[in-house]
């Protein structure tokens, strides 16, 4: 019986050595493992799916052994590692897309202070081609009023402009007498001199009489652009001019067929309003539809 027992003390204290010595070789390979290859969660290039269980697990062996002393740096605190895993597992944030609301960019005239019904010109109509004969003459009308009044000044009066001139068709004001006049020069709503009513209506004259010579009024002005708009790519406004060659011949012609207050710089200012000429800025968000309009073939009927 004390042989028996003997023998079975001896094979229990050589499985407690051969225990021991596992653990220590266990810990070993360990310990020398984490100073080559720490384990830790490191941000890849190629996001792989990571669940929280995997995440835990690695959190998990991090954390044991924290005791034991290596020759690397000590591991972050658990917290960060937490903060970290949670990082990779949030969607990529994206800039936010623009509002809706948001206003376009328009050419450097245009400013915050500028009238709703000028903004509204200048997105709508100015740099629009236009080939109506009555259009054209309106236009050559209000532009000539930009020697006493600016764009906003002008652009309210229009709707009563039209009243009292007959939509501004040329045919119609040529025929104006006085009585006509008169009542449009009293008319204190419209608020024009004498002398601007008839310079309108003398216009107005001269353009039948152009119409009968050339078809149209709208064909003798677009004949002196080849009846294509002539495209300027303008950065800055100091860089648009006040007149131009091709402005300074019309205006020439036009005088000496009897038109009044249509120099060079009204000229232009008709040509650019007209769409004769693309002088939206470059940066502006009309320019491209100006641009498109101004190259399809010549649309006047």
């Amino acid at each position: 019986m004390s042989k028996y027992y003997a023998k079975k003390q001896t094979l229990m204290k050589s499985k407690e050595i051969n225990s021991e010595k596992q653990k220590q070789s266990n810990n070993f390979f360990s310990k020398n493992l984490k100073k080559i290859y720490p384990i830790g969660l490191q941000k890849r290039s190629h996001c792989s799916p990571i669940s929280l269980s995997s995440l835990s697990l690695s959190l998990s062996q991090n954390s044991t052994d924290d005791s034991s002393p290596t020759d690397s740096a000590s591991p972050p605190p658990l917290e960060e590692k937490i903060l970290s895993a949670l990082h990779l597992l949030s969607p990529i944030q994206s800039p936010p897309p623009p509002h809706d609301d948001e206003e376009p960019r328009r050419c450097s005239w245009i400013t915050k202070n500028s009238d709703s019904v000028y903004v509204q010109f200048h997105d709508e109509c100015w740099g629009v081609p236009v080939y109506d004969d009555n259009k054209l003459f309106e236009l050559l009308a209000m532009c000539g009023l930009l020697m006493d009044l600016n764009w906003t000044e002008i652009l309210k009066r229009r709707q009563l402009l039209r009243e009292a001139f007959s939509g501004f068709d040329p045919y119609r004001v040529s025929k104006m007498g006085e009585k006509e006049i008169n009542a449009i020069i009293s008319n204190k709503d419209v608020a024009l001199a004498e002398r601007r009513v008839r310079c309108i209506v003398d216009n107005a004259k001269c353009i039948t009489k152009i119409a009968r010579e050339c078809g149209s009024f709208s064909c003798y002005m677009w004949e002196y652009v080849s009846y294509k708009p002539v495209i300027n790519k303008f950065r800055h406004s100091r860089n648009v001019p006040l007149r131009s060659p091709k402005a300074e011949i019309i205006s020439k012609d036009l005088v000496t067929r009897g038109f009044r207050y249509v120099g060079p710089v009204i000229v232009y200012s008709f040509m650019q309003a007209a769409g004769m000429t693309v002088d939206h800025l470059l940066h502006c968000y009309r320019y491209g539809d100006c641009v498109d309009l101004a190259e399809r073939p010549w649309r006047h009927f």
